[in-house]
């Protein structure tokens, strides 16, 4: 399969596929790429192509941890088809290339030790994660090849290394260690009922590890496990609904962690693993959304969400003083971790910058950028910057969302505009590098807009389970429809000129809004979407179920099963009248490509326009660079058409 980087050298040789029969001859179109089956999708043009190549050539790089014997780091990056684990020695300098697998790579060194380097991946998206070491080049299976195999934490010394299996009966993640310099010393050290097992640490002398259920995103129970005997003990009230994000255990054996006892936003505080009693230290009026602290335990690096932009901080323990670092712009702040000797290193994304990593001196707040990605030649410094915007639902509940409009000195007028619905629903739309997207911005002069309505994380507890369930589902659908009025009377907007997207649970947004909001839209476009909550129940993966049902409903009781079968965007297709875009991962455990099949042969047989995208080799998202460049074009040119009419 050609790489779509080298379609301008063969715009006078390529092609054209066998579905492109009514495709004039000298018009050259884009293969399909090889694991791609694209249905009802029309040719599209190798100039189409060359226009778009800059954007599609920018890449991010993500802080994967430090190498402490070398002060080197770990970052993911692509440079061909896949992310793939890098080293940087030094700042600014080469990324060296350590992996080199047809799936992506993700991993970190052994902490303290830095003498072993752990990676996992799965097969095509299927998520049945396989746990390895990485040397020269070649990995080496550290479990069994089949099951689901989570990497948990590791002991603080980096002996040790906690993770989650399904390996006992495909369903269940019971929990297991083993030092993986020596693959034969992998044992159970508890067998657990449940999805959402994960050991969150250990103590400093390695007899105890601290281990998290999460149950929904507003509970998590955390318990004590003696790794000798197995024994769990309740760390404080697990019939309780509290949250817990990130745990980190100081070498005195100090817990801290974030929580919402007490709250409706997640705070960092100690935690007391023999009471369970949390004691607060941060006083933001948002989540701390991560955290990290140093090895001496004298400092917490913390991140606070602030409405979908994030601010660095810095604690010192002993004082209480807290230190904001002001110079970074409003983004997405991921993977804080401390050096042995001092140094905080992490991710930033912004507007104007992709993704790259940098590095903290927390005495003296200078930073450091080891990393520039490369954004396809383009100048970042043009992207526009997101505004909030903020409206009021059907009930009076406030609901805000991120609006980017193109320039008006380029782009005067109205402009289209494409709605674009996270997915989760326990996810957040925030401020960070748009990659792709900016060419509908910058060249063609459509605006997007981010909606975070009922249900998504970041505005509080209370917030984030106002969907919860069959009986209120359909709540966010309306406040998506406020929001949507809202962007709609934007002045600086085209309300005649508006398709809506969204992926996975954003997916089934996009079929809902093709039934309820055909009114407001021109054109959908959805992405590994739920078509049907009863048929996505019973068919997302085994280790998903309960988890789901917390969240959706229980599709096994009566009342609720036909509440979802109400619900189902599939109940109502036969409302579907404007042009939809399905795009699917063969291998997707989540939502299963049924759901797919299913709706868009509903549309057809209604005699209405539905495009389809299948990716063989993919899961719950387009991973390899061909398949996402395809499905980008494909998108693009569908926008094309039922936006901008060509």
């Amino acid at each position: 399969m050609s790489r779509l980087t080298a379609l301008c050298a063969l715009l006078s040789t390529v092609a054209i596929p066998a579905m492109a029969q009514d495709t004039p001859a000298e018009t050259p179109a884009v293969p399909v790429p090889a694991a791609i089956t694209a249905e009802q999708v029309p040719p599209i043009p190798v100039t189409l192509a060359a226009r778009v190549r800059p954007y599609l050539e920018s890449r991010g790089a993500g802080f994967a941890g430090w190498d402490p014997n070398k002060r080197a780091i770990l970052i993911n990056t692509r440079f061909a088809n896949v992310s793939q684990l890098h080293r940087v020695e030094m700042p600014m300098g080469a990324r060296t290339q350590i992996s080199f697998e047809a799936e992506p790579v993700g991993g970190s060194y052994a902490p303290q030790k830095g003498d072993v380097l752990v990676v996992s991946k799965d097969r095509g998206g299927d998520e049945y994660y396989q746990i390895y070491t990485l040397d020269s080049g070649r990995l080496s299976l550290l479990t069994d090849g089949k099951s689901r195999n989570g990497v948990n934490a590791w002991s603080n010394d980096g002996q040790i290394l906690g993770f989650s299996s399904t390996r006992r009966n495909g369903q269940d993640n019971d929990l297991y260690v083993m030092d993986p310099r020596d693959p034969a010393s992998s044992r159970m050290v508890a067998e657990v009922k449940g999805g959402g097992w994960s050991i969150r640490g250990f103590s400093p002398d390695k007899r105890t590890a601290y281990v998290a259920e999460y149950k929904s995103v507003q509970n998590a129970d955390l318990y004590r496990l003696n790794l000798a005997s197995g024994k769990l003990t309740p760390v404080g009230n697990t019939a309780a609904d509290i949250a817990y994000g990130g745990l980190r255990v100081a070498q005195d054996g100090t817990l801290w962690t974030t929580s919402d006892e007490g709250s409706d936003f997640k705070r960092l505080g100690r935690l007391d693993p023999a009471t369970g009693k949390f004691s607060p230290v941060s006083t933001e009026r948002w989540d701390v959304a991560g955290f990290d602290l140093s090895h001496d335990g004298k400092t917490i690096a913390y991140v606070v969400n602030e409405a979908g932009s994030d601010r660095l901080r810095l604690l010192d323990i002993a004082s209480g003083a807290v230190r904001a670092v002001d110079a970074l712009p409003a983004g997405q702040i991921g993977g804080l971790e401390f050096a042995p000797w001092g140094e905080l290193g992490f991710s930033l994304s912004a507007a104007k910058s992709a993704s790259d990593v940098w590095s903290l001196d927390p005495a003296t707040l200078q930073l450091t950028r080891w990393t520039q990605s490369e954004t396809g030649g383009l100048d970042p410094s043009v992207n526009v910057e997101p505004r909030i915007v903020t409206t009021k639902s059907f009930d009076g509940l406030e609901v805000t969302g991120l609006l980017y409009l193109p320039d008006p000195a380029k782009f005067s007028g109205k402009r289209p505009l494409i709605v674009n619905v996270h997915g989760g629903p326990e996810a957040q739309s925030t401020a960070g590098f748009r990659g792709s997207t900016n060419y509908y911005l910058n060249e063609l002069g459509i605006g997007v807009f981010y909606p975070n309505v009922r249900g998504s994380t970041g505005y509080g507890k209370t917030f984030v389970s106002l969907d919860n369930g069959p009986f209120k589902r359909e709540d966010s659908v309306k406040d998506m429809a406020a929001l949507i009025d809202a962007v709609r009377a934007d002045p600086r907007v085209d309300a005649a000129r508006v398709g809506l997207t969204g992926g996975s649970y954003g997916g089934y947004m996009c079929y809902a809004a093709a039934v309820q909001l055909k009114d407001k839209l021109r054109a959908t476009q959805c992405t590994v979407a739920i078509s049907n909550f009863v048929s996505f129940l019973e068919n997302t993966n085994p280790y998903r179920q309960d988890l789901r049902r917390v969240e959706y409903g229980d599709e096994r009781d009566p009342k609720q099963r036909a509440k979802l079968m109400e619900i189902s965007p599939l109940t109502r297709v036969n409302e579907i009248e404007k042009p939809m875009f399905v795009i699917t991962g063969a291998n997707d455990p989540r939502v299963p490509k049924s759901e797919a099949d299913q709706m868009v042969a509903a549309i057809r047989a209604n005699g209405h326009e539905a495009w389809h995208v299948v990716a063989a080799d993919e899961g719950h998202g387009f991973a390899k660079k061909a398949n996402a460049d395809y499905a980008f074009l494909a998108q693009l040119a569908f926008w094309e058409k039922h936006l901008l009419d060509k």
